[in-house]
Parts: C-alpha cells; sequence; structure tokens
C-alpha cells in the first residue's frame, strides 16, 4: 500500500467511537476531546508507552510475552486488585496464562504473584506442550469472567471464573477438525457479545486459521450461548485479499451500525494493523487499509500486533504487541 493511499485513508472526519471490550463499550465519552479519526472514523491511536517488559517478569520462562487483553473489573468484581486485569501470556512452551492488574490504562501493572493463572498442564482436562492467547470476556448474564485459550495451536478452550483469578475449567470449543479438512491451526480467538438474529446468535468469535498453504487468515464463528459454535469454512478476512502474507490477532468493533475487524499483518507485509469493515450481518468485505500504522522505531520496530481495546474515564485506549515476533513488549496508545 503507497504512502499516498494510507494518508487518503486517514481523512475521514473525527468522530466518537465505539469498540469491542468485555462487551462493546463506547471508546469516546462525555466531555472526551475530539480526536483525529482512522479509517471508519475510529480515534486515532498514538503510542505512549510500554506497559510489560518480559525480562521484568517474575514468571518468564520464555523472554517473551503476546495477546494482550483487558478488562475494567472495578464495576463488576466485589473485591479487585486493581481497576483493570490485563491478561497475557508468553508463547513457546510451556507458555501460561497470566495476569497483571493496574488502576489505570496508562499504568502501572503489577504482576500477579503467583502467576501463571492457568498452566500447560490441568488434568484431568489436559497435557500440552503449552498454553497462550488469553481473551477474557464478562459474561453479564452469568456475573463471570470467560477465559478462551489455546493450546495446543489447533485447540481453542473455555475455562470460566467468579474473581478474574481462579478459573474452573469448562470445554473445548474450537478445533481444527471443524473446519474444513487440511487446516492447521484455529487460535488466537476472541470472543465478543454480538446479536446476529438471522443465525440466532448472541456472541461472535473471530480466530486465526492456517491451512497447509502455510498462509494464515481471520476465521469467524457465531452461538447462542458463547460455548457451542458454528464457524464459517470460508475465511472472514484472506490474507490476499489485503496484500498480506499472514493475517492474525483480530478484534472486533462497531460504530454506527456497522461492525468492524481489525487485525495485524506479518511484518514482511507491513506490520501494521488494518480494518475491514464486515457490516452488522457480517456479510461485507470493505478493507479499509491501515487502522494503526507501526513506527520503525523501538519498541515497535516495524510491527504491532494484536490489538485490545478499552476505555479509562473516557479516554480510549489501544493494548497491544509492540516488536518483533516473540521478542516485544506489551505497549499502550492513547486516541
Amino acid at each position: 500500500m503507497t504512502l499516498d493511499r494510507r494518508r487518503f485513508l486517514r481523512t475521514a472526519s473525527a468522530a466518537s467511537a465505539a469498540t469491542a471490550g468485555g462487551g462493546l463499550l463506547a471508546l469516546g465519552g462525555a466531555g472526551a476531546a475530539p480526536a483525529a479519526a482512522a479509517p471508519g472514523a475510529f480515534p486515532d491511536y498514538r503510542y505512549v508507552r510500554t506497559l510489560l517488559v518480559p525480562g521484568q517478569l517474575s514468571y518468564n520462562p520464555s523472554g517473551e510475552i503476546i495477546f494482550p487483553c483487558v478488562r475494567g473489573v472495578y464495576d463488576r468484581l466485589s473485591a479487585p486488585r486493581g481497576r483493570y486485569y490485563l491478561y497475557y501470556a508468553p508463547h513457546e512452551n510451556p507458555g501460561g496464562i497470566c495476569l497483571a492488574y493496574g488502576d489505570s490504562l496508562e499504568g502501572p501493572f503489577t504482576e500477579y504473584p503467583r502467576n501463571p493463572i492457568v498452566g500447560n498442564v490441568w488434568s484431568p482436562h489436559y497435557s500440552v506442550s503449552h498454553v497462550s492467547s488469553p481473551h477474557v470476556m464478562w459474561h453479564a448474564g452469568r456475573r463471570e469472567l470467560w477465559l478462551y485459550f489455546h493450546g495446543e495451536n489447533n485447540t481453542t478452550r473455555l475455562a470460566r471464573s467468579k474473581d478474574g483469578i481462579a478459573f474452573t475449567y469448562d470445554k473445548t470449543v474450537l478445533t481444527t477438525a471443524m473446519l474444513p479438512a487440511g487446516t492447521t491451526e484455529t487460535s488466537y480467538a476472541r470472543v465478543f457479545p454480538y446479536e446476529l438474529p438471522g443465525r440466532g446468535a448472541h456472541y461472535v468469535m473471530l480466530f486465526m486459521r492456517n491451512d497447509r498453504s502455510n498462509h494464515r487468515d481471520i476465521g469467524w464463528g457465531w452461538s447462542a450461548d458463547g460455548r457451542t459454535w458454528t464457524f464459517d469454512p470460508a475465511p472472514l478476512i484472506d490474507h490476499a485479499a489485503v496484500g498480506a502474507s499472514d493475517v492474525s490477532g483480530a478484534h472486533l468493533l462497531e460504530r454506527g451500525g456497522s461492525a468492524y475487524v481489525v487485525y495485524h499483518t506479518d511484518k514482511g507485509s507491513g506490520g501494521n494493523i488494518l480494518i475491514t469493515e464486515v457490516g452488522a450481518d457480517f456479510s461485507r468485505r470493505n478493507h479499509l487499509g491501515v487502522f494503526y500504522d507501526s513506527r520503525t522505531t523501538g519498541p515497535e520496530n516495524g510491527r504491532a500486533a494484536a490489538p485490545a481495546f478499552g476505555t479509562d474515564r473516557g479516554v480510549p485506549y489501544m493494548i497491544y504487541e509492540a516488536g518483533e515476533r516473540l521478542s516485544g513488549v506489551i505497549a499502550m496508545a492513547r486516541g
């Protein structure tokens, strides 16, 4: 994509935005200052600082961390350790689902002293080489935090918690066997409350899928209860349609009655976060280009990935991976 094209995609007028958090959360609040607009008139996020660095963590088995997920828990849990829970994980063996907590999305975040809260062995449910990619959804009906995570790369699992720390294993929700023959990976899933009346669904899942071509796409599925799923056999975002070799780390945003998917590309394809409008019923494929343009300087060094979103006192934030895959940090950008 040319620089002129990127500039063109950023000329939409400024507007307030909404995004998916535990549910779909507004990213603009009363009194929030207008911001320059990214494609879709979402806030134009700018890097501010790093929040977590592997070498500064007590639980650091492999020198890398990925896939942040942030949740406001101050109005949901009875005695949280902070206003916000930030989940993350190493990916390489043995991985491990980890937690940090803080009172502001600007940081600082304190590492939970007994990480990992979910390990790669959970008898009698599984024993795998690694677990990773935590995505935590607030289930309002159950008043629980639902954790979706992968391990191995061909299996996505669900665990549930009343306090966001002690989880009870539920079930496997996605495997490669649930997709067309030749699928080799189904991982990096995020789940969002979202109404699809035509499909009888109240939840949508976005995930990375791979096949024997070894080019990764974004897949999707829908569910009435968040536990039992139907999956589209075709990709939601095809890597070739956006000029990338691989795409992953998808997150759902909503604005103006339409749904959008943001996701990252491999560094060889630009290392940026892109955005596609899929429409209220997920039938559109309006590729809007660059949502967040990765900087060439540290800590990003040409790669921003796996974005998650939240608001803090009306200010929108994006929490994401910054830097080379498996050697980066968790960073924060402000809208």
